[in-house]
């Protein structure tokens, strides 16, 4: 990984827990850190090495700093609905210590390396985690996107329907191959908004507050067949492809098949389909509003079974923040996207701790795979030779999630007054205590990028 601007790393010190997560399980253990790099996981009663400082967690559990690799922090430009300052304090709250920014929602939108230079200089200054950036592979910009590549982004995300902003529009099946084969032919990653536009425009219109009439405008088979689709031309191609914020579990069977014949295809699915369900939305609660949409319980099963099964592989925000205002009642007017990039972690725990996983379980899906996916070798793990980035949680103890208690620009979120397991006490970045109980201690975020060797 290689790293723009930075901050000076921690010294020796010795965190010491009964529950720390590593990639072989939770144990009790004691985790040497020093230069800001884990150097050894030892066992709990380790003697404190020669001049380092103990932090003794008890029985707060010491998980891996989550890797967050969707977030729209919307900077510069529509920075009235959320920015890099309020973003990455508000992940840091929540134990994400590294996060990924999508290319579209600010403006200009990362489609040049101009405009990813333009970004950098606007996060530089405000990162208190970890920030790198996606590219975007949109009509026209084709010979943008190897200097991109080569400028560090971690991969292209495209659109294959409206993506709601005019200055990023959505990629035909035309363009989408040709992006997929310009992209594989640099060894580069496209990742990919699934929902066929055919399948969106011949559905029932959706205006006024009920969220069924909404539901039924994002039918599970424009995902279907936008997947249908990409896993064809990924196996043509020999291309890698990422499928965003999976809602229908219908596509589960195709994935696992492509998988298992080698199409090098992951998936990702977001806390609120994991946590929210179709029968418990409101009618005009639109900030329960995203694409694809929150779906039915039975559905929100499956996602957690292909999970466990690993079809699905990481868990990620998709935190996509508005201004309140643009949440009318009225689900076929409102800005569709839901704020939760504080609170993934305890909304996926309460869920998952009743399913019967754990949090090595949570930290796989949270950390290490998303961590995996961008390349990011020196994070998603609590082992030696890694970032020393740590995300402390008292996994029993609960909160009632309070909007006007975020970080976030605008505290408008799905998961108001609900009752949620995991406290997070502590964030970590390189050996260095960013948050205390929510409260920002310091900013040593550095702008990172795709490993160009």
């Amino acid at each position: 990984m290689s790293e723009l601007p930075t901050a000076e790393a921690g010294g020796e010190l010795l965190l010491r827990s009964t529950r720390v997560v590593t990639p072989e399980g939770e144990r009790p253990a004691a985790v040497a850190v020093s230069g800001g790099t884990i150097t050894a996981v030892l066992p709990h009663d380790a003697p404190v090495p020669a001049g380092a400082r103990l932090v003794e967690l008890g029985e707060d559990a010491l998980l891996p700093g989550l890797v967050d690799t969707h977030v729209h922090v919307n900077d510069p430009g529509r920075t009235e609905w959320e920015g890099f300052w309020t973003a990455t304090q508000a992940a840091a709250a929540g134990g994400v210590t590294t996060l990924l920014d999508m290319p579209l929602n600010s403006l200009p939108p990362t489609t040049t390396a101009a405009h990813l230079d333009t970004k950098r200089a606007v996060a530089a200054p405000k990162a208190h985690v970890d920030t790198g950036f996606w590219g975007g592979a949109i009509p026209g910009n084709l010979a943008d996107l190897r200097p991109l590549h080569d400028a560090g982004v971690f991969g292209f995300k495209c659109f294959l329907s409206p993506s709601g902003v005019e200055e990023f529009p959505e990629l035909d099946p035309t363009g989408l191959a040709a992006a997929m084969a310009e992209i594989a032919g640099f060894g580069g990653l496209l990742i990919v908004h699934a929902e066929d536009p055919g399948h969106l425009e011949l559905a029932p219109p959706v205006e006024g507050p009920r969220y069924a009439d909404f539901l039924a405008s994002r039918p599970r088979a424009a995902e279907n067949d936008a997947i249908a689709l990409l896993i064809d031309l990924a196996r043509r191609l020999g291309a890698r492809v990422h499928v965003l914020h999976l809602s229908s579990c219908d596509a589960l069977p195709m994935l696992a098949e492509a998988k298992a014949s080698g199409v090098a295809v992951t998936v990702e699915t977001c806390p609120h389909f994991l946590t929210l369900t179709a029968e418990e939305v409101p009618d005009g609660a639109t900030e329960f509003k995203c694409c694809p949409p929150i779906r039915e319980r039975a559905n929100q099963d499956a996602l957690w079974q292909a999970l466990a099964d690993g079809v699905i592989d990481c868990v990620v925000s998709d935190h996509s923040p508005c201004t309140a205002d643009l949440k009318v009642p009225d689900f076929g007017r409102a800005w569709g996207g839901i704020s939760s990039l504080q609170l993934g972690l305890p909304a996926i725990w309460t869920e998952a701790r009743q399913r019967g996983h754990g949090l090595t379980d949570v930290a796989r899906w949270m950390s290490t795979a998303p961590a995996a996916l961008a390349g990011l070798s020196r994070k998603g793990a609590i082992a030696a030779g890694r970032d020393a980035d740590f995300a402390v949680v008292a996994p029993e103890e609960t909160f009632t999630v309070d909007p006007a208690a975020l970080h976030h620009r605008n505290q408008v979120t799905a998961y108001a007054g609900r009752t949620l397991h995991g406290v997070v006490r502590s964030s970590w970045l390189r050996g260095q205590q960013i948050t205390d109980h929510g409260r920002t201690l310091q900013r040593v975020g550095r702008l990172i990028e795709r490993t160009t060797a």
